[in-house]
């Protein structure tokens, strides 16, 4: 799409009153945002939605210049408008009832992309934090793109699961792309626009408001084939999101929490609801797999998956040697006996800090040296 055509779609969004169900509409009626510009009044106003006074809103706009600094904008970071006409925006989200005009993505976005949400807590604990990049590397391994928001706590959790795990990862924002927020996640920013995408509906220069994540979240559900919620009180966001992937007909799933923690309240809810109740990333690709093995221009076929879990159940299996582990990695492992035990028994014996001790149980579990027990215990596997 040349810049010409690019400045017309900005400068219809930008009409007060227009919003996304209107531009859809105008579009619908005159084919292309430029040929809105150059329609009578009487015609405006006879498109569903469209009333008197946005039609002389319209037809009174006079803000070129603006729309001129967006393009320049968009030259200076790298990044491309990805409007519902074009082949990359995504399709899943083509179905919900208001999808946004067009995107700005700096990155790579990829019409294949199987896409699966996690969000949760900005708070999270520890081990929420560590469950959330355990399964988020899980699901990178299989192939599937995992989408948060970019958030404190466990959206950046997925997303470093994900980047740990060599996959692809969507960050959605709730500002405009100059702005990274919060401001300590710009290396992890420019981590995802190399392996990934970021992605978000709102113009340059507009700030992280509060009101604007609601109108995030829909669009983090609405390009994913289901939402996995993880550590969430009662009123969290991550709520909403659930809410909002629910009436956009996606699969819901919850990552079970204690009964102790105000922090679980909310995903706890959510299975007694009727969600998903996950433990890894075998529960959700059993739900999601017969959705990829409809013909779909939003996703590769099942077997493309089916194969690759077939080829690793074949693979033979071998114990990893103690030279091929890290000095830190064996003295985990060699402060682990027989019996289960909890993280805070391992940290004590190891002397690490709960981060590094976590990852390292991370590792350690996705190479099949140790398993994780119900109450959050670790054994070495026989």
């Amino acid at each position: 799409m040349i810049a010409n055509d690019r400045k017309y779609w900005i400068a219809l969004k930008s009409i007060d009153g227009v919003g996304s169900l209107g531009f859809k509409n105008l579009v619908d009626a005159f084919g292309h945002p430029k040929k809105v510009f150059n329609a009578s009044l009487q015609s405006l106003t006879a498109v569903p939605g469209i009333g008197p006074r946005t039609a002389g809103n319209v037809k009174d706009f006079n803000g070129w210049q603006k729309t001129e600094e967006e393009l320049e904008l968009l030259k200076k970071y790298d990044a491309r408008l990805i409007t519902y006409q074009d082949s990359l925006y995504p399709r899943s989200l083509l179905n919900i009832y208001d999808f946004p005009p067009f995107l700005y993505a700096k990155g790579h976005l990829k019409a294949d992309d199987v896409n699966i949400a996690v969000v949760g807590s900005r708070t999270a604990s520890t081990y929420g934090k560590f469950s959330t990049e355990r399964l988020c590397r899980e699901l990178a391994i299989k192939g599937i793109t995992v989408v948060s928001g970019l958030a404190r706590g466990i959206d950046s959790a997925a997303h470093k699961g994900a980047l740990t795990g060599k996959g692809r990862t969507i960050a959605v924002l709730g500002c405009g792309l100059d702005t990274i927020y919060p401001p300590e996640n710009r290396e992890l920013y420019e981590e995802i626009v190399a392996k990934g995408a970021v992605i978000t509906e709102y113009a340059f220069g507009t700030p992280p408001s509060g009101s604007n994540f609601p109108a995030r979240n829909r669009i983090i559900s609405g390009i994913s084939l289901g939402v996995v919620v993880v550590e969430a009180n009662e009123k969290s966001g991550s709520l909403i999101t659930a809410k909002l992937a629910l009436e956009q007909g996606r699969e819901v799933f919850a990552v079970p929490g204690s009964i102790d923690s105000a922090g679980s309240r909310g995903t706890n809810k959510l299975i007694k609801q009727g969600a998903k109740l996950i433990e890894n990333a075998y529960d959700i690709l059993e739900e999601i797999l017969p959705q990829l093995g409809r013909p779909s221009q939003d996703a590769p076929p099942e077997k493309s998956i089916l194969k690759q879990d077939e080829a690793e159940e074949k693979r033979p299996q071998r114990k990893t040697a103690a030279h091929e582990l890290t000095d830190v990695e064996q003295s985990v492992l060699k402060s682990m006996s027989s019996k289960a035990m909890d993280i805070d028994s391992i940290i004590t014996a190891t002397g690490l800090k709960p981060n590094e001790a976590l990852n390292i149980l991370l590792t350690l579990e996705l190479r099949g040296i140790i398993k994780q027990l119900p109450g959050k215990k670790f054994m070495v596997k026989e």
